[in-house]
């Protein structure tokens, strides 16, 4: 657990699982997230893999400039902090926001990329999603549990969230204890995604192998937005995950474990 300082602005990262490998795992976070969001994904890769965790300029344990960003910024921190760790190639896996910055990134560093995996995020938007996430700039001026309870049915399957109640009341008591910041932060991601996500007529560049996942059941960033990913990149695997909202790292995390690393080992 460290930092690293980019432009005086504070990047906070984590280097963990096998330090000695030539094989490293990137993990790119959801605009809501920290590191710790990956829990059910790096112990299948810490053995074997170096893993790379960190949190963009914006969320939880780095720094919050004024924004909003964009994601060449976003490209440019993760590339700098690749440099800084001497981690010439490697294996990227995002999701939602995370997966955007996947996508920018293999477009401007190419060099960098062994493969991507790009978990329910998108190249483009549409009017309703727009919408969505404009409404959670809303409700992060309000009460911590006004954002929470408004977020939560974008975001997660309806099976999901009939099954884990404990889970998202959890969920919802951390929301509720974090600091002011997080969501000043949280309010310069949105937009940066509502301002920047326009990507889909790049994605011919992108030429590494790539993955795409997306659930089924995902009303945030629907199945039609990995469809325009998969039509454009020309290397490109697709899984759609049945009884699956958005977030597929929580939701079905076995079925998305056995797809990462089943992509990843092929490709090594």
């Amino acid at each position: 657990m460290a930092k690293i300082n980019i432009g005086d602005v504070n990047i906070y990262y984590e280097l963990k699982g096998h330090l000695e490998s030539d094989e490293t795992v990137v993990f790119l976070n959801g605009v809501m997230a920290s590191t710790s969001s990956w829990n059910n994904q790096v112990p299948i890769f810490e053995n074997d893999f170096k893993i790379l965790l960190h949190d963009f300029k914006g969320q939880l344990r780095s720094d919050k400039p004024v924004g909003p960003y964009t994601f060449k910024e976003h490209a440019y921190d993760l590339k700098v902090l690749l440099d800084y760790l001497d981690i010439k190639k490697a294996h990227f896996i995002g999701t939602s926001y995370g997966g955007e910055v996947g996508m920018r990134f293999a477009i401007d560093f190419p060099e960098f990329v062994k493969t991507l995996s790009i978990i329910d995020s998108v190249s483009e938007l549409d009017e309703v999603l727009k919408g969505m996430v404009s409404n959670w700039k809303t409700l992060a001026l309000k009460d911590p549990s006004d954002f929470f309870s408004g977020m939560v049915p974008t975001i997660y399957g309806n099976e999901f969230m009939k099954k884990n109640h404990q889970f998202l009341e959890v969920r919802a008591k951390g929301i509720s204890t974090i600091k002011e910041d997080y969501f000043t932060g949280q309010i310069y991601l949105y937009d940066t995604f509502l301002n920047d996500v326009n990507m889909t007529d790049e994605l011919n560049n992108i030429k590494c192998k790539t993955l795409v996942i997306c659930g089924e059941n995902d009303i945030l960033k629907p199945r039609k937005f990995s469809d325009i990913i998969v039509s454009k990149i020309n290397q490109c695997e697709y899984a759609l995950i049945p009884n699956c909202g958005h977030v597929t790292i929580f939701e079905q995390p076995d079925v998305l474990n056995s797809l990462l690393l089943g992509f990843i080992v092929k490709n090594k």
